[in-house]
């Protein structure tokens, strides 16, 4: 398949990027993984953009014991191990920071990160506000909730309202029912307005670019239907296993890592709506309401169906590589799954009969995530000698990772005899285009938050759309494992053979 070079044809751009308001953000689990290898990172690449106000503060909150200047040490580590320090802005930076140690369930730590606030904000703008960031463990959110309430940093009315925003990162809730149940406990203390549930895929600029590719070209949006599309395949998988997040993967498995919030987001945003505009609220109805279309999973698979698995040893270019229930920390007889496969219908107009295949795994043969749109075949070939099923079907692929970008499949003559046909991919790469690498999505997330834009974040009707989906399908795993086998693939393989039974036999594959 040919490449074609692409180039930027106009330099006039539509960028805009606007700076938050005076504000400060405190980070629960400041000295955890998190905190340092993307939160840091990325708030210092915002300072670095001059996308941070003048008035600005980090306050780092944990039970890990630490003073300032121990914390601005891991800082100041957690800077120089990111691209490009800038090591004049570093100092400046790290000056901005400070930590309050203690436990999550002890009012005074809280009384502690409101008198730092206080000190801080003294001779600062008289209206700051302030984001609270749970980089903690789920098991604790509704805990610094309710303290942050019963505190007084947050408050559902009054000017304090408008001032105070909470950051809660996924998992949020394990199934429909403990979701709806913490929902319920935070929204005792906050608005939705006041709630900001992040996905990270959101921030992600290919992922956002599913928007400007569908409503900002008239050439698609005309063919984003049933008449044109055969087929939608989202694919998310990763060479490695569960590394060091085996206690996690033991309580959580892959539908719950990936599916229920990552792979549903993409898909919402590929099959929505036009919105009637790019406001936060608009864009999120739409969202919801395309979700409310997918058909509930058939556990006896006749429609919509869903399938499991778990890796087992294998190996990857010579090298040995373990099962899952060999990894650290894995019950030996664990039924974790680490790849699903599914297909999906959406019961709309738009979508009526368009199967969406879903994928997703760990230790598979290649590191990929991206979106598929294949089109139908032509309906006739005017061509004596080339019949239309012997001619390549578009395909438009949104690459989310690792190399963020799109291409498009197309047919073309080539060089030669009269009757030469051949597909060429019409391609561009960010890092190739813009000369970069687009921004971390925490970046992203965290200016939307400081500047309090809720479009990329998950709503709380959203959120139940997608664990009623997937919360019966994880009842009857755990029920009737023997209906719903735990298939096995071996690790750094590609494709499960299982999974080709979610595609019409001889019509589709998969694109793996």
């Amino acid at each position: 398949m040919e490449y074609i070079e692409p180039e930027i044809m106009s330099e006039k751009g539509f960028c805009t990027e606007r700076k938050p308001d005076p504000c400060g953000i405190v980070i629960f689990g400041a000295s955890g993984d998190l905190s340092n290898r993307k939160l840091i990172p990325a708030l210092f690449s915002l300072f670095k953009r001059d996308l941070i106000p003048d008035h600005f503060f980090i306050i780092g909150a944990g039970r890990f014991p630490l003073d300032d200047e121990s914390f601005r040490r891991k800082v100041q580590d957690s800077i120089i191990s990111a691209k490009n320090p800038s090591q004049s802005l570093v100092q400046p930076f790290i000056d901005r920071c400070y930590y309050i140690s203690g436990n999550y369930n002890d009012p005074v730590t809280y009384t502690k990160i409101s008198e730092k606030i206080t000190i801080i904000n003294k001779n600062g703008p008289k209206h700051c506000q302030t984001i609270f960031y749970l980089s903690t463990p789920p098991s604790v959110y509704e805990i610094i909730v309710r303290m942050l309430g019963t505190s007084g940093l947050v408050k559902k009315t009054g000017p304090l309202a408008q001032q105070s925003r909470v950051v809660i990162e996924k998992p949020f809730g394990h199934d429909l029912s403990s979701a709806m149940a913490l929902d319920k406990s935070i929204r005792h203390y906050l608005t939705e307005d006041q709630i900001y549930r992040i996905d990270h895929y959101l921030g992600k600029e290919t992922v956002q670019n599913i928007l400007m590719f569908r409503f900002a070209n008239a050439i698609f949006e005309p063919i984003w239907n049933r008449r044109y599309i055969d087929n939608i395949q989202i694919v998310v998988t990763e060479i490695l296993g569960v590394e060091h997040r085996s206690g996690y993967y033991e309580q959580s498995g892959l539908l719950r890592d990936m599916f229920q919030n990552h792979m549903m987001q993409m898909l919402s945003l590929v099959a929505m709506e036009p919105p009637a505009s790019f406001d936060a609220n608009d864009v999120r109805n739409e969202k919801v309401k395309v979700l409310r279309a997918v058909r509930p999973f058939s556990l006896k698979c006749e429609e919509n169906c869903i399938l499991r698995a778990q890796y087992v040893k294998g190996e990857s270019d010579g090298r040995e590589l373990p099962g899952y229930r060999e990894e650290k920390g894995v019950a030996p007889d664990s039924q974790i799954e680490t790849y699903v496969s599914a297909k999906l219908m959406i019961d709309n107009w738009r979508w009526k009969g368009v199967p969406f295949y879903l994928c997703s795994g760990k230790r598979l043969k290649k590191r990929l995530s991206e979106i598929a749109i294949v089109f139908k075949e032509v309906p006739h070939s005017m061509f004596a000698s080339i019949l239309p099923s012997q001619m390549s079907r578009n395909i438009l692929v949104l690459n989310v990772q690792p190399f963020e970008g799109a291409a498009l499949r197309i047919e073309a003559k080539s060089p030669g005899p009269k009757w030469c046909m051949n597909s060429l991919n019409l391609e561009f790469r960010y890092r190739d285009v813009f000369g970069q690498d687009p921004p971390d999505a925490y970046e992203r997330l965290l200016l939307d938050s400081m500047i309090g834009d809720q479009t990329l974040f998950i709503r709380n009707d959203d959120m139940e759309v997608a664990w009623s989906l997937f919360t019966p399908v994880l009842d009857a795993w755990r029920e009737n494992s023997e209906y719903h086998p735990l298939y096995t693939y071996p690790a750094g393989s590609w494709e499960i053979a299982e999974s080709a039974k979610l595609l019409s036999p001889g019509e589709r594959y998969w694109r793996l």
